[in-house]
C-alpha cells in the first residue's frame, strides 16, 4: 500500500474526458460571444459525466459566465417543476403544483424569469442526469433546448444523461426529438486500460505495475469504480503490515471505507431492479464458475452464455446477450478463459453480491444445478453448483455428486472428489447408498493424510446396514486406514468382526483373511498370529482357502525360505488360472506380483502389476493398491532402471516407507551421495512405526552407510534390519539380503570369521530359493570374503550364472564382474583383471549405475591401467532409462505420454531427455531417430 504520510495531488483527468470538456469550452466560448447552444454529454453509469460537467462550469464561473445548476435524482420525479426550481430558484406560482388545466401558464413562467439571469452575463445552465428529472421540467427543457439558439440570450444549455444498456429498455433520450443540428452530442467512453492506469500511477507513482493492472481490472473502466477503489486503498488502517502494496483484496469486506462496494450499489440502483438481477445471478454463477477452474469437463461446450442467467433471472434472453456484449463493452465484464463474460475482477463480483442473502445466493445455485442437468450438461458443472446450493432433497442429486466424483478421480483431482462427496452427505441418503458414499469418502481421506475425518467417517460406514459386499468393502478401507496408522492389530480385529458376521460367503471370508495377513505385516507380532491361524485352516479345511489366501502362503514359505523360485512360480500360475471373486482377485494379482518379481519373472511381474493397478478403484482404501506401486517400484530396482524411480526424494511422512528405501538405493547407485544422506537421515527411526518397510529402510540406510564409508554404521544396520526380519520368519535373501551386506562390512571391520559365516549362511538359503541373482550375489559376496585361490573361483562361478541369466539381473553381473577382477589383480593377472574391471565399467555406464562406474574405475587405476574408455557420448552411452524413454521420443510419443507409459512423473522424462540430447550431440527432438540409428558419429 501507499506510505501512510502520502497526500493526493489534484485529480487527474483522463484522456477520454477531454474530448468532452473541448466540446464544452467551445460552447461556452460561443456563448460569450452572443451565440447560445446545447451540449448533450451521454454516457454509461459512472463514465464521468458529472465531473466532467462540474469542471466546465467552474470554468465557466471564471470566466465571468453566470452558472445555473441543477441535479436531477430520483426522488424529485413526483415534483412538478422540480429541477426547475434547482436552476431559477424560487419562483412565484411554481410553489406549489397548479390545478389541472395551468400547465400552460407554469410552463410559460421560466421563460419569463430567464432573461433576468441572462441580461448581464452569458448564462450557463448545467443539468446533471436530466433523464432523472421531473416530467414538467424535462419537457420544458427540451424545449428550451429546441429554441436556445433563436432566444436573444447567450445562453449555454448543459445536459448530461445515462444512457446504458439496461434489461429494462429505457425511455426515449433527451435528443430524441430534437433536430440533430441543433445538439452537439458526445458520448463518454470507458477508460482503456492505459488511461486507468495513469489514474493510479498519478496517485502512486511508486506502486509496482501487477498491483496497478489489479486496480485498473478492478475499476471495469469506470472513473467512478476507479476513484472509489483509491479512496478505500488509501483510506487510514490501510497501511500497516510489512508489504507496501499487498495483493489486491477480492472481497468488499476487506476495503475500510467501503467506498467502492457503496458505487457498485450505487451503480446498480441506477441500472435498475432488471438489471441488478442479472448481474447478481451472474456474480452468483461465476462462483461456481470460478471452482471449475481449467479441469476437463468445466464448461459447456456451445452453450449460450445468456440463456442461464436469462432463465435464472427471469429475463428476456435477447436483452441479456445485448446485456453482456454492452458490460463487456464497458469493461465490467471479460472474457473468461472458457469463453463465458465473467465481471473483470473478484472484487467488483463480491461488490455486486454484497447484500444478497446466502439463501438467495444457495437458491440460485440450485436452480442453476437444476437448469443445467436439464440441458444436459457435463456433470462437473451440474455438481459445482450443488456444491453452493445447500440441500436439494432431488433423488437426482447424490448421483450426480458421486458421478462427479469418480470423474475428479479419473482426473487426478483428488481434492474436488473429496469435496462432492462430502456434498452428497448433506442430501437424504438411504443406508446402503450413505455406507457406499461413506466408504469412498473415508477412503480419500485417508489417503489424503489431510483429515481427521476418513476413519470416523470409515467407522461409521461399517456400522449402516448394506449389501455383504459393501460391508466387505467398508472393512477393508478401515483396516487399510487403521494398519496404515501404525493399528495393525485394531485393523485385523475389525476384519476378523466383519468376517464373523458373513456366514455363507465363502468368498467374501476369504477376502477378508487374506487383507487380514496383508495388513499384518505392519506388526510382526500380528503378522505371526495371523499366518499361524491361515496356515491352521489349509490344514484343517483346505476348501475355505481360497486362490488369494493360498497365494499368500507360497508368498510366505518364499520369506521363509521354505521354497524355491520354480515351485513357488508354479504354484502361483497355478492359483491364477483359478476363477477368482472380484474382491479377492485384487490380492491374488498383487501376491503373484511380488512372487514373480522375486523370481527375477519381471516381465510377468509387470504385466501382474498392470493388471492388479487397472482394478483399483481409487475412491476405495485398500491394501493392494500400496503393495502393487511397492512391487512396481521394486521390479525397476531389480531391473537396475534407478533413474525411472521418483527424480526427487519423497517427502518425510510418519515413517519411512518402501519408496523411501528403494529412492535411497538409488541416489546411492546414480552418485547423488549428498541427497542420499539427508533422505537417511531424515527420520526418527525410534519413532518410526514397526513395520515391514522398517526393516526395508534400514537395510536402505546401510547400503548408503557403507557406500559413504561408514562401515560400523552400516553393519549397526544390516544387523538389525536381520534381527528384525527374522523375527517375522522373514530368513531368505530374495526379500532383503542382509546377511550379504553385513558380511562385507564385517570384512571392512577386521573380522573375517564372522563375515564368512554370514557369506556361507547367505549362499545356503540363497540355493533355496535358487535364482541366479540371489546365488550370484551370495557367491560374489563369498569370494570377496573368501579370498585366494577359492575366492576367485566362487567369483568366477557367480560371473558365470549371472551372465547366462535374464538381462534383468545386469546389476549384479556388474558387481560380480568388479568382485572378479578384484580377484584377478590380486592374484597377479592384470591384463584379465583389466578386461573385466571394463567390461564392467561400461555396463554400469549404460545402467547410469554411477557408484558401481567409479568403484570399476577406482579398481582400474589401482590395478595400473590408464583411464576407462567408456563412452560418454552417442548412442552407447545412454543408460537404459534414457534409451527407452528416447527410442519412445523418436516413435512420436509426447512427454505426456511417454510419463504414461512408464509411469513416471513428467518431469523426470524431461531430465532423461535433456541428459540424452547432451549425450547424442543433438538438440531437437526431431534428430532422435538417424542419432539412436547410428547413422550420426558420435564422440568417445
Amino acid at each position: 500500500m501507499p506510505d501512510p504520510q502520502h497526500q493526493r495531488p489534484q485529480r487527474h483527468q483522463p484522456d477520454e474526458h477531454r474530448e468532452a470538456a473541448a466540446l464544452l469550452a467551445a460552447g461556452i466560448a460561443r456563448a460569450r460571444s452572443g451565440t447560445g447552444g446545447v451540449v448533450l454529454l451521454r454516457g454509461a453509469t459512472g463514465t464521468g459525466r458529472t465531473s466532467v460537467l462540474e469542471a466546465a462550469a467552474e470554468a465557466a464561473a471564471a470566466q465571468g459566465v453566470r452558472v445555473l445548476r441543477a441535479r436531477c435524482a430520483p426522488g424529485c420525479t413526483a415534483v412538478p417543476f422540480a429541477t426547475v426550481r434547482q436552476l431559477l430558484g424560487p419562483l412565484p406560482g411554481l410553489e406549489q403544483p397548479g390545478p389541472a388545466g395551468g400547465g400552460r401558464d407554469e410552463a410559460a413562467l421560466p421563460w419569463r424569469v430567464l432573461p433576468a439571469y441572462a441580461d448581464q452575463s452569458p448564462l450557463l445552465l448545467a443539468v446533471d442526469d436530466v433523464h432523472l428529472a421531473d416530467g414538467p421540467s424535462y419537457r420544458w427543457l427540451v424545449e428550451a433546448a429546441r429554441h436556445v439558439d433563436r432566444l436573444p440570450l447567450p445562453v449555454l444549455l448543459a445536459v448530461t444523461e445515462r444512457t446504458q444498456y439496461d434489461i429494462d429498455p429505457p425511455a426515449p433520450g433527451f435528443a430524441h426529438t430534437l433536430p440533430p443540428a441543433l445538439v452537439d452530442t458526445l458520448t463518454l467512453a470507458p477508460l482503456t486500460a492505459d488511461s486507468a492506469a495513469g489514474l493510479v500511477r498519478a496517485e502512486y507513482p511508486q506502486a509496482p505495475a501487477a498491483w496497478v493492472d489489479s486496480c485498473v481490472r478492478a475499476g471495469a473502466g469506470s472513473p467512478l469504480l476507479l476513484r472509489a477503489l483509491l479512496d478505500d486503498l488509501g483510506a487510514p488502517g490501510q497501511h500497516d503490515g510489512l508489504a507496501a502494496y499487498p495483493e489486491l483484496p477480492e472481497t468488499s469486506a476487506a476495503l475500510y471505507q467501503a467506498s467502492y462496494p457503496a458505487a457498485v450499489r450505487w451503480w446498480l440502483d441506477s441500472a435498475g431492479p432488471g438489471t441488478t438481477e442479472v448481474a447478481r445471478v451472474l456474480a452468483a454463477l461465476e462462483e461456481a464458475w470460478d471452482q471449475q477452474g481449467s479441469a476437463p469437463g468445466g464448461a459447456d461446450p456451445g452453450a449460450d452464455p445468456a440463456g442461464l442467467p436469462a432463465e435464472l433471472a427471469g429475463a428476456d434472453p435477447a436483452r441479456v446477450a445485448g446485456w453482456l456484449t454492452a458490460m463487456t463493452g464497458l469493461g465490467l465484464l471479460r472474457p473468461g478463459p472458457d469463453g463465458r463474460p465473467r465481471f473483470a475482477h473478484p472484487l467488483l463480483r463480491d461488490a455486486v453480491l454484497t447484500g444478497v442473502p446466502a439463501a438467495r445466493r444457495r437458491a440460485v445455485h440450485r436452480s442453476a444445478a437444476e437448469a443445467l442437468l436439464h440441458r444436459g450438461a457435463p456433470t462437473r458443472t451440474v455438481a459445482r453448483h450443488l456444491l453452493l446450493s445447500g440441500p436439494v432433497g432431488a433423488a437426482w442429486t447424490p448421483a450426480v455428486l458421486r458421478d462427479a466424483a469418480s470423474l475428479a478421480l479419473r482426473d487426478g483431482r483428488c481434492d474436488d472428489a473429496v469435496a462432492f462427496l462430502r456434498r452428497a452427505l448433506d442430501e437424504p441418503l438411504p443406508d446402503d447408498q450413505r455406507q457406499r458414499v461413506l466408504t469412498e469418502l473415508g477412503s480419500l481421506e485417508c489417503a489424503g493424510r489431510d483429515s481427521s475425518a476418513g476413519i470416523p467417517r470409515l467407522t461409521e460406514a461399517l456400522r449402516l446396514h448394506g449389501t455383504p459386499q459393501d460391508r466387505v468393502r467398508a472393512a477393508v478401507a478401515l483396516g487399510t486406514a487403521l494398519a496404515g496408522r501404525g493399528r495393525a492389530r485394531a485393523a485385523v480385529e475389525v476384519l476378523r468382526t466383519v468376517d464373523g458376521q458373513l456366514a455363507g460367503h465363502p468368498d467374501l471370508s476369504a477376502a477378508l483373511r487374506t487383507a487380514s495377513a496383508l495388513l499384518s505385516d505392519q506388526d510382526q507380532t500380528v503378522r505371526r498370529d495371523v499366518y499361524r491361524c491361515l496356515c491352521e485352516t489349509a490344514e484343517r479345511s483346505p476348501e475355505l482357502v481360497g486362490p488369494a489366501p493360498r497365494a499368500l502362503l507360497v508368498r510366505y514359505a518364499a520369506t521363509a525360505a521354505l521354497t524355491s523360485a520354480h515351485d513357488a512360480m508354479r504354484q502361483v500360475r497355478a492359483l491364477l488360472a483359478e476363477p477368482a471373486h472380484p474382491l479377492t482377485e485384487p490380492f491374488l494379482l498383487g501376491t503373484a506380483a511380488a512372487v514373480a518379481q522375486w523370481a527375477d519373472e519381471l516381465d510377468e511381474a509387470d504385466r501382474l502389476v498392470e493388471r492388479g493397478l487397472a482394478g483399483q478403484r481409487p475412491d476405495l482404501l485398500h491394501p493392494m493398491h500400496a503393495a502393487l506401486l511397492n512391487t512396481r517400484a521394486d521390479i525397476a530396482a531389480a531391473r537396475g532402471e534407478f533413474t525411472l524411480l521418483p527424480a526427487e526424494p519423497p517427502a518425510p511422512a510418519d515413517g519411512p516407507s518402501n519408496v523411501h528405501a528403494t529412492t535411497l538405493i538409488a541416489l546411492v547407485e546414480t552418485g547423488r551421495p549428498a541427497e542420499a544422506r539427508r533422505l537417511a537421515d531424515g527420520f526418527d527411526l525410534g519413532a518410526a512405526p514397526d513395520n515391514w518397510e522398517l526393516n526395508r529402510f534400514l537395510y536402505a540406510r546401510g547400503v548408503q552407510r557403507a557406500a559413504a564409508g561408514d562401515p560400523a554404521g552400516a553393519l549397526h544396520d544390516f544387523l538389525e534390519c536381520g534381527r528384525r526380519q527374522t523375527a517375522r520368519d522373514v530368513v531368505s535373501p530374495v526379500v532383503t539380503p542382509w546377511r550379504s551386506a553385513a558380511a562385507e562390512c564385517r570384512l571392512a571391520l577386521g573380522s573375517p570369521q564372522e563375515a564368512l559365516a554370514l557369506a556361507e549362511e547367505e549362499l545356503r538359503l540363497a540355493r533355496v530359493w535358487g535364482t541366479p541373482r540371489t546365488v550370484g550375489r551370495a557367491l560374489r559376496v563369498l569370494a570377496t570374503v573368501t579370498g585366494g585361490r577359492r575366492g576367485l573361483e566362487l567369483a568366477e562361478e557367480a560371473v558365470r550364472l549371472l551372465t547366462d541369466a535374464p538381462p534383468a539381473t545386469e546389476p549384479e553381473l556388474v558387481a560380480a564382474l568388479l568382485a572378479q577382477g578384484r580377484q584377478l589383480t590380486a592374484a597377479g593377472e592384470r591384463a584379465r583383471a583389466r578386461d573385466c574391471l571394463r567390461t564392467a565399467a561400461e555396463r554400469a555406464e549404460r545402467l547410469g549405475a554411477v557408484r558401481l562406474r567409479t568403484l570399476a574405475e577406482d579398481a582400474l587405476r589401482e590395478g595400473g591401467a590408464r583411464r576407462t574408455g567408456t563412452a560418454r557420448t552417442g548412442s552407447g552411452a545412454l543408460t537404459g532409462s534414457e534409451l527407452r524413454i528416447a527410442q519412445l521420443a523418436a516413435g512420436g510419443r509426447t512427454n505426456a505420454e511417454i510419463a504414461g507409459l512408464l509411469h513416471l512423473a513428467r518431469r523426470t522424462v524431461e531430465t532423461h531427455l535433456t541428459s540424452a540430447y547432451k549425450k547424442l550431440g543433438i538438440r531437437r527432438r526431431g534428430e532422435l531417430g538417424q542419432a539412436l540409428s547410428g547413422d550420426r558419429p558420435s564422440r568417445v
